[in-house]
């Protein structure tokens, strides 16, 4: 419920709060005086779309910021999936500046005009002209049929079906052109095994032989550097063994005098230990170098051969084994492909099944809802001015059934009679409209979850009797929903729990709103204004007769 709205610089207003109620709240007041613009900027609030012009003029930014209270778990849970801090009342806070972005908060918290209107559409229902033309757009006359025939998860089932048979229809169109690209391909995908096969490459082979064709290349360098590794360690000539020998005589000359000199002897031990493997590796080495001009030109030719395929199946030898394997699995895909396909054949023949079952069903409950939904509806229409309306739901069947069924939904009407039965979007005017919601608000009460209900120009084009009769049916919304409603019939404004005044005036030379929630006198004097005089005493009768009456 909508507990207070607090609105800044928007347009012609300054600072105003509305402090709202449950049941029935009315906001009453001159054309002009700015009522619309409250329903306005509770949009903005919901996530409606901020133009920066709504500013009002000498500030630099609006502000709106809107309590709500006894959310729901619902609510709360879409609060927590956006990662905001759940509370007992929701605070909500937009802002449109003048040169800025726009910017908004819940409990406090940054968030996006996106979560708002997530959040805001399981809050708030508004019925402005704008809202209303909604109810010409077949989804929303589908979702209310559903909603009516309490048919919404068979819905929900009947799209979770369309949804996995399409799925097997995505799997099997995408495995069929993977097979047809396979066979279109397959004389090449053979030639690329037959390739790799008889080359039978090793994934780190290419480094090893162009190492060893490196040596080959160089055997005799290499060789002559070996031997001066070992004659710098064992030759006649100043060798590093006989420069260890005379640090070893020296050595002993200091453990005679000083014993605590033998702990060096280890480090002397290791390096004659060192130096005699590294002279035998040396040796061992030049030792196996050799020319061999043959194995290196049959280094060459295989490092060629090599080089080839990388060239054209990957930059690596991996990645030739990998295209390689890819290859014997697209042939492979030719023949496993024909037990798949039908596999799937049979499970989407199986889903459509299953599909066509839940479309059945969900048509039958459709098929109830509609009759219902249409006496219900019929009902109310001479009450809310539309003496010889009818109302009528048409279930047009598809070729097949789709995610929302085996049929689309059409709201027909009849506004006058001998008239022929016509879509709604082909009928009505603006006012037809939102009495037509409201008489769809009317049955539907019971099925809606939205705490509170907006409405603005539902009293367009009527009056007399028939305002009386649009005040009772939106007293009897108001038993289940928290409403409010703009109006300028006195008739309704005298059914209000809660009812506010509107003015206008100016200040400082510029337009400004302000509120008033009236009681009493004050409420008297407003009803007979809006019945033509103020301080006509038959007016002001007429009005204490309205109130007494409600």
């Amino acid at each position: 419920m909508l507990a207070s709205l607090r609105v800044r610089d928007l347009a012609t207003i300054a600072d105003v709060t509305l402090e709202l109620g449950p049941g029935l709240n009315v906001l009453t007041g001159e054309t002009g005086a700015g009522k619309s613009m409250l329903v306005d900027a509770l949009a903005l609030l919901l996530g409606d779309r901020a133009d920066r012009a709504v500013v009002r003029p000498g500030a630099s930014r609006a502000v709106i910021e809107g309590v709500f209270d006894q959310v729901g778990t619902g609510v709360n849970a879409r609060v927590e999936a956006a990662g905001l801090d759940v509370q007992d009342s929701l605070v909500i806070r937009r802002e449109v500046s003048r040169a800025g972005p726009s910017r908004a908060w819940i409990n406090g918290s940054p968030t996006t005009v996106g979560v708002l209107a997530s959040i805001g559409e399981s809050l708030c229902d508004l019925h402005g002209q704008h809202q209303t033309l909604q109810l010409l757009d077949g989804v929303t006359q589908r979702t209310l049929l559903d909603a009516h025939g309490n048919a919404s998860a068979d819905a929900a089932a009947v799209r979770s079906a369309w949804q996995e048979r399409e799925h097997l229809r995505t799997e099997q169109a995408t495995l069929r052109d993977r097979r047809d690209e396979a066979t279109r391909r397959a004389d090449w995908l053979r030639h690329v095994i037959e390739e790799v096969d008889a080359a039978a490459p090793g994934p780190d082979e290419e480094g090893e032989l162009e190492q060893e064709a490196t040596r080959l290349a160089h055997a005799t360098t290499l060789a002559e550097h070996a031997h001066a590794i070992v004659d710098a360690l064992d030759g006649d000539d100043a060798s590093t063994r006989t420069a260890l020998g005379r640090a070893e005589r020296a050595l002993n000359a200091l453990e005679r005098v000083d014993p605590a000199a033998s702990e060096w002897r280890t480090l002397l031990d290791s390096a004659y230990a060192q130096l005699d493997e590294l002279a035998r590796l040396a040796a061992d080495y030049a030792r196996n170098l050799r020319d061999d001009p043959a194995r290196l030109a049959q280094l060459e030719h295989r490092l060629d051969l090599l080089a080839t395929l990388r060239r054209k199946h990957g930059d690596t030898l991996a990645d030739v084994l990998a295209t390689r394997e890819n290859a014997a699995a697209e042939l492979d895909l030719i023949d496993s492909s024909v037990l798949d396909l039908k596999v799937l054949d049979r499970r989407i023949t199986s889903a459509t099944h299953e599909l066509d079952r839940l479309a059945a069903l969900l048509g039958e409950r459709r098929g109830g809802a509609a009759s219902r939904l249409a006496r219900a509806v019929t009902r109310h229409l001479p009450s809310l001015g539309l003496a010889s309306g009818e109302f009528t739901v048409r279930l047009d069947p598809l070729d097949e059934p789709g995610p929302d069924g085996a049929e689309s939904v059409v709201f027909e009407v009849r506004l006058n009679r001998g008239m022929e039965m016509r879509p709604l979007s082909r009928t009505a005017s603006g006012g037809e409209l939102s009495r037509l919601m409201l008489a769809l608000k009317l049955v539907l009460a019971r099925h809606d979850h939205v705490p509170t209900l907006v409405f603005d120009e539902v009293d367009q084009g009527i009056g007399g009797e028939v305002g009386m009769q649009v005040g009772v049916a939106l007293a009897g919304v108001a038993a289940q929903h928290q409403v409010l409603v703009i109006t300028h019939l006195p008739q309704i404004a005298a059914r209000a729990d809660r009812h506010l005044q509107i003015a206008k005036a100016d200040r400082g030379g510029v337009a400004t709103t302000d509120v008033a929630v009236l009681h009493g006198e004050d409420r008297v004097i407003e009803l007979a204004r809006m019945l033509g005089d103020a301080d006509d005493a038959a007016a002001r009768k007429l009005a204490g007769s309205l109130l007494a009456a409600r």
